[in-house]
């Protein structure tokens, strides 16, 4: 068996989202039972670093589409443009 296979075939990819929402709700609830000394008010609240990793992640995102759509990618006849001026 392939990883390939392990990500394209159905019955696999609910069995792998099962199993990552499980690992999730873990770290999530584990992070009520760990005594943390924090340094900051807001690292206290329980489930805190997983919310703000996540947004992180979702702002990454969505903040490299944005340049790659504004500044990388260009028109379809960029360079047909270019060669007549």
């Amino acid at each position: 068996m392939r990883l390939s296979d392990l990500v394209e075939r159905e019955e696999y990819k609910r069995k792998l989202w099962r199993i990552f929402l499980i690992m999730l709700a873990v770290t999530v609830i584990a992070d009520f039972f760990v005594e943390r000394h924090v340094e900051f008010v807001w690292e206290q609240i329980p489930g805190f670093a997983a919310f703000y990793g996540f947004v992180s992640c979702v702002f990454i995102i969505v903040f490299s589409k944005w340049i790659g759509h504004k500044w990388l990618m260009k028109d379809e006849d960029y360079y047909e443009k270019e060669e007549t001026l």
